[in-house]
């Protein structure tokens, strides 16, 4: 009997170094994916802890979002009881996300002014070589309240992409924001106008020298007769050239105004012949005034 035992002690001690030996290879062998491996799980048990103590510890002031009580601390419990979230909707991933405002308001669009609104009497013109149209500006009387608003939108996105680049003008060389705003919007289409697009000139601005160089301008019909039309590199660059046009003598009474007098520099501008449309200061006012402009000034 105790010769058995002896035999079944040595053999156990003799598979216990066998396992032994196996476990210390696959340590030498393997340390290093262990390793990582035990790295990678403390990460994500980690991340999971952290997670979950930012979604309990967050205070119930999220608009959109249903908390319960039991996911809140005590000190919140009674509060949220009492006065719970008028929306029930659960929480998701998405609702952490930031979201842009909309550029335009859900509200319905108010009647554009009397000023953009075309005549019957004007006729579209059908020149396919047409410098500027004014679609994306002016209204037909029974425009739907969509169009109107895509329109808006329009509008409002090239006020925000110019209004720095006007406000920099305006310190530089005292032309008020608003009124370079207004004829950009006006002159290019809000940005959308062939001469706008091809030439970066958005105030088109014209070339009367008889021996430009190559690329210096580009023909387009306006006004029933030819005439050409700078190109610029850049539609800031197009800014900087107005501001330079409007250094001109003729345009020297419009800087006794005040910057904040937008309708006398508008009216100002029409009589020193910058544009022939008879209705142009009241456009530019127009303008100003549906989207604000002046606060720019």
């Amino acid at each position: 009997m105790k010769r058995q035992l002896q035999q079944i002690k040595i053999a156990l001690q003799y598979r216990f170094q066998i396992l032994r030996q196996i476990v210390v290879y696959y340590v030498r062998t393997y340390w290093l994916r262990a390793g990582l491996m035990a790295f990678v799980a403390y990460l994500a048990i980690s991340k999971d802890i952290s997670i979950a103590l930012q979604f309990d510890s967050a205070p119930p002031v999220a608009q959109n979002v249903m908390y319960t009580p039991q996911a809140l601390p005590t000190s919140y419990k009674k509060e949220v009881t009492r006065t719970p979230p008028a929306a029930t909707q659960p929480m998701n991933v998405s609702l952490l996300t930031n979201k842009s405002k909309p550029a335009v308001s859900s509200k319905k669009e108010s009647a554009p002014p009397a000023a953009l609104i075309k005549d019957a009497k004007d006729k579209p013109s059908k020149d396919p070589n047409l410098a500027n149209t004014f679609s994306n500006v002016t209204h037909k009387k029974n425009e739907s309240n969509a169009k109107r608003a895509a329109k808006r939108k329009k509008q409002l996105a090239y006020v925000k992409r110019f209004s720095k680049v006007a406000k920099t003008e305006m310190e530089k060389y005292g032309i008020p924001a608003s009124i370079t705003l207004a004829q950009g919007l006006l002159e290019s289409n809000v940005g959308a106008s062939r001469l706008a697009t091809r030439n970066k000139n958005h105030f088109g601005i014209k070339c009367f020298s008889k021996r430009c160089s190559k690329g210096h301008c580009s023909n387009f019909t306006d006004d029933s007769h030819k005439d050409f039309f700078r190109k610029y590199r850049s539609a800031w660059e197009s800014y900087r050239a107005h501001s330079k046009l409007l250094t001109a003598k003729r345009y020297n009474k419009l800087y006794k105004l005040k910057k904040t007098d937008y309708k006398g520099w508008a009216r100002g501008l029409k009589k020193a012949g910058y544009a022939t449309d008879p209705k142009y200061a009241e456009k530019i006012i127009a303008l100003i005034e549906d989207l604000n402009l002046n606060q720019y000034d």
